[in-house]
């Protein structure tokens, strides 16, 4: 994995080459391997999605930005504008991007709840950014907002490859479709802002954060949207996403990591919410959709212990650490520390938030680097 830095001005998507996808795939993994004729669709359906999501190559440093080509939109990935630039496409069930043009900005709803969600769902994470950061969209530039519906064949997930959203249906027996959840909208887009920010390494501890700062925005995209404060949001991420079928209530808990979900086929989220717990691996780059799990309880408490919308407090100090000196190969104790300094920028060393910042990590084990 490339891990150097765009050397320009760091407005060009990264040279890290990933997909970056809601449902881990150690999931799909055991998903495809069930052997029951009541799953056999949704087997089927993971084992196709393992091999559909292939790495997206990101431009190498110093090339200029990608722009979208032929149906869709050409005009639109130029336009700077501080109002949200939506445009959503129809993949047709196939694997071709961006696929056909289904609606634009300002135009009204079509039938398929898919468009609708999508389209919506790019709205609500434009406006967290924008009201609660002041964030002209992704790249703090009016970039337009891409995405790509029915993807694939009972696809079972939802990614951002670098320049658009693209959202599988689910095969219907464990998953759902994929613009069903706002959080996983914001979380996948989030990875965008990551991009153009402190672009972290998806691999190991860095690429855990990476996971961590989706879920942390995408929560709170959901939580904005919505009007809930910290104490009266489920800080699930992928709530309605499984069917009924399953006996879970989410892909991930952010307060209570390892709760999401315990079911008899796709076993019991294994999360930890410890460090003492930290899940030495080589799949999934390095655990990064477990060990995410750390970080999150860390956020979300703090964000219940200093109370009022999270997005106001919290949700400002995890912003300005994404958005400052946060090195591309941070590990939990240099975010830790950088959460610190941020916090303290913000609100004062003796503050309230500061104090409440150091606890949160102290809760999971965290001690912040020096």
């Amino acid at each position: 994995m490339n891990g150097t830095r765009n050397p320009s001005s760091g407005t060009h998507p990264p040279a890290h080459r990933h997909v970056c996808g809601i449902v881990p795939p150690w999931l799909l993994e055991r998903i495809a391997e069930l052997d029951s004729p009541k799953l056999a669709r949704a087997a089927s359906a993971a084992r196709y999605s393992l091999l559909a999501t292939r790495p997206y190559r990101f431009p190498e440093p110093g090339a200029e930005p990608r722009t979208a080509t032929g149906s869709v939109e050409t005009a639109l990935a130029t336009a700077v504008a501080s109002a949200p630039q939506r445009t959503i496409a129809d993949a047709g069930r196939t694997e071709t991007l961006p696929g056909l043009l289904v609606r634009s900005e300002g135009e009204p709803p079509t039938a398929d709840d898919a468009v609708t969600n999508a389209y919506d769902g790019l709205g609500d994470t434009h406006a967290l950014f924008a009201d609660a950061f002041s964030r002209n969209s992704i790249d703090d530039r009016g970039l337009p907002l891409l995405a790509t519906v029915h993807y694939g064949d009972d696809y079972d997930n939802a990614f951002w490859n670098g320049e658009r959203m693209v959202f599988g249906d689910g095969d219907g027996e464990v998953f759902r479709s994929f613009t069903s959840s706002l959080s996983v909208i914001g979380h996948e887009l989030a990875h965008g802002v990551t991009q153009y920010t402190a672009n972290l390494v998806y691999e190991g501890q860095p690429g855990a954060l990476n996971e961590h700062v989706s879920d942390v925005f995408g929560a709170l995209v959901e939580q904005h949207a919505r009007g809930q404060d910290a104490a009266s949001a489920s800080w699930l991420i992928g709530e309605g996403l499984f069917t009924d079928e399953v006996e879970g209530n989410a892909l991930r808990s952010m307060l209570a990591p390892g709760t999401a979900y315990d079911d008899d086929v796709l076993g019991k989220d294994p999360q930890p919410a410890h460090f003492d717990d930290y899940i030495e691996t080589t799949d999934d780059n390095g655990g990064v959709h477990l060990n995410s799990g750390i970080p999150n309880r860390a956020f979300a408490s703090l964000a219940v212990a200093l109370g009022g919308n999270a997005w106001e407090r919290a949700g400002v100090i995890w912003y300005d650490t994404l958005t400052g000196p946060l090195s591309e190969r941070a590990d939990f104790a240099t975010c830790a520390a950088a959460t610190l300094t941020a916090a303290i920028a913000r609100f004062g060393v003796d503050s309230t938030e500061t104090s409440a910042v150091g606890e949160a990590w102290s809760l999971v084990g965290i001690v912040p680097a020096s």
